[in-house]
C-alpha cells in the first residue's frame, strides 16, 4: 500500500488547484481574455506529456496497432462525450461559453456537469496510472510519465476551474455556491484516483501502458479543441506562442530526468 498515500496526494493536488481556480473567478472574476494564455500554456502541457512521455512509453510495451487503439478510444471517447452530451472541460472550450450559453445555464447544467465529471475522472486515472507505471519499473524511464502527466494535470486543472467558476458566476450562483459546485463537480478526479489505485495496482505493464495511451487521446482531444477554439477569439500569435511553450516545458522535463 505504499503507492496509496503518493496516488491520493497527487489527486488532492489537482483538486485543490481546481477549486483554487473556481475560488479566485468568485473572489475577483476573470475575464476569457485573461484565461487565454493559461488555457493554450495548458493545451501545451497535455499535448506534450502525451508525444513525450505517454507515447513512448507506452509503445515500449504494446505493439502499435495496439497502441494506436488505445490512443484512439481516448480520443474517441471524448470527441463523443462533447458531441453528444457536452463540452468535456469548460476551459477548453472556453470560447463557446458565450453570454447567451452563460445566461441558459440551468438547460446544460446537468450535461454540462456529467461531461466534466467524465473528464475529471480520467485525471485521476491518468495519474494513478502514471505513478503506478513509475512504481512497476524504475530503470525504463517510467518516473518520466509520472512527474510528466502530474504537471500537465495540475497546469490544466487551474484553468478549468477559473473557467467553471466564470461560468457559474455568469449563471447568476453566489460566490459561495459557485465555488461549491466547482469542489463537487472536481472531486471527480479524486473519485478516478481512487478507482485507479485499485484497479490498476496488479496489472501488467501492457495495461498500465494501454491506460496511459487511452488518457492521452484523450489530452490530445482537449489540446486540439483549446487550441482551435482560442485562435478562432483572440490572436493566433499569443495562442501558439503560449501552447508551444507549455509543450516545451514538458519536453525539458523529460530531458531533466532523463539524466538522473
Amino acid at each position: 500500500m505504499q503507492e496509496s498515500p503518493a496516488i491520493l496526494f497527487r489527486v488532492a493536488l489537482a483538486f485543490l488547484l481546481a477549486v483554487a481556480g473556481g475560488g479566485v473567478s468568485a473572489l475577483v472574476g476573470i475575464s476569457h481574455q485573461r484565461l487565454c494564455g493559461l488555457i493554450s500554456f495548458a493545451a501545451g502541457t497535455l499535448m506534450g506529456v502525451t508525444l513525450f512521455s505517454i507515447l513512448p512509453e507506452s509503445a515500449s510495451d504494446m505493439t502499435w496497432w495496439e497502441l494506436a487503439i488505445a490512443f484512439g478510444s481516448g480520443y474517441v471517447v471524448f470527441s463523443l462525450v462533447s458531441k453528444y452530451v457536452y463540452h468535456v472541460c469548460p476551459a477548453c472550450a472556453a470560447s463557446h461559453f458565450d453570454e447567451a450559453t452563460t445566461h441558459r445555464f440551468s438547460e446544460i447544467a446537468t450535461a454540462l456537469i456529467v461531461a466534466l465529471a467524465i473528464h475529471s475522472t480520467l485525471d485521476g486515472v491518468a495519474l494513478a496510472a502514471g505513478h503506478e507505471a513509475s512504481q512497476a519499473t524504475m530503470q525504463n524511464g517510467h518516473e518520466r510519465v509520472d512527474m510528466s502527466v502530474l504537471l500537465a494535470v495540475c497546469v490544466h486543472k487551474l484553468p478549468e476551474g477559473l473557467a467553471l467558476g466564470a461560468l457559474l458566476l455568469g449563471a447568476g450562483f453566489k460566490r459561495a455556491n459557485a465555488v461549491a459546485w466547482v469542489a463537487a463537480v472536481e472531486s471527480t478526479t479524486v473519485l478516478g484516483g481512487v478507482l485507479g489505485l485499485f484497479a490498476l495496482r496488479a496489472v501488467s505493464m501492457f495495461w498500465l501502458g494501454a491506460v496511459l495511451a487511452h488518457a492521452g487521446g484523450g489530452f490530445v482531444f482537449l489540446a486540439v479543441h483549446a487550441v482551435f477554439g482560442e485562435m478562432l477569439k483572440h490572436r493566433k500569435a499569443v495562442v501558439l506562442t503560449n501552447f508551444i511553450i507549455g509543450m516545451a516545458l514538458i519536453g525539458a522535463l523529460n530531458l531533466v530526468l532523463r539524466t538522473i
